[in-house]
């Protein structure tokens, strides 16, 4: 999808998605270092609000303005700071060393993986999670660019210590279906 179209799905009343939280996120959360974490694509921002919410300093960026402006909302109405960007992330550039913690979840850019790389903080960890190729028998999306081959989220990060890597089917509870997915915790050495 275009971002126009992702600020047109956004701009309606409600929300999205549930907003509960990934549930590898919570699943994980006691393994990953404190401090500043950067939400990539964070669609309305329940990641952002959960990692703000246990004491991240979150920078969170969308391409859906209509997106940012409900999880700034959001973090309002709960009470936690997030520093909410509007960023087109093709051309989007993640400072050097910058985080302590990087998520990206179900977005799948394969040039921004070397800018995550860079944009961790030595010890920094990286939390991935989206589709492989499997997805296709299962709903969208379909189109082999936005899906991972198998192990090729492992390998993205070969050089980092992995702590958690997972290719499975599973029914995903804020989905309430079945998803292919990977995904990884790793740490940058």
């Amino acid at each position: 999808m275009e971002i126009k179209d992702w600020d047109k799905t956004y701009h309606g009343q409600g929300h999205v998605s549930k907003l509960a939280p990934a549930q590898f996120l919570q699943d994980n959360i006691a393994l990953l270092p404190k401090g500043k974490a950067l939400d990539l694509a964070m669609g309305e921002g329940r990641n952002a609000l959960y990692l703000a919410s246990h004491g991240y300093v979150v920078t969170a960026i969308d391409g859906s303005e209509a997106a940012v402006e409900k999880c700034l909302q959001l973090a309002r109405e709960r009470g936690v700071l997030i520093n909410g960007v509007v960023g087109d992330l093709t051309c989007y550039s993640i400072p050097p060393e910058e985080y302590d913690l990087i998520i990206n979840f179900y977005y799948l850019q394969r040039d921004l993986i070397p800018k995550i790389k860079s944009g961790l903080r030595p010890g920094g960890m990286v939390v991935f999670e989206t589709y492989t190729e499997e997805q296709g028998r299962y709903g969208h999306p379909k189109n082999p660019a936005y899906l991972l081959k198998t192990n090729e989220l492992l390998h993205s990060f070969i050089d980092y210590k992995v702590i958690v890597y997972r290719e499975l089917v599973l029914n995903v509870k804020e989905a309430g279906k079945e998803k292919a997915l990977a995904s990884i915790i790793a740490q940058k050495p």
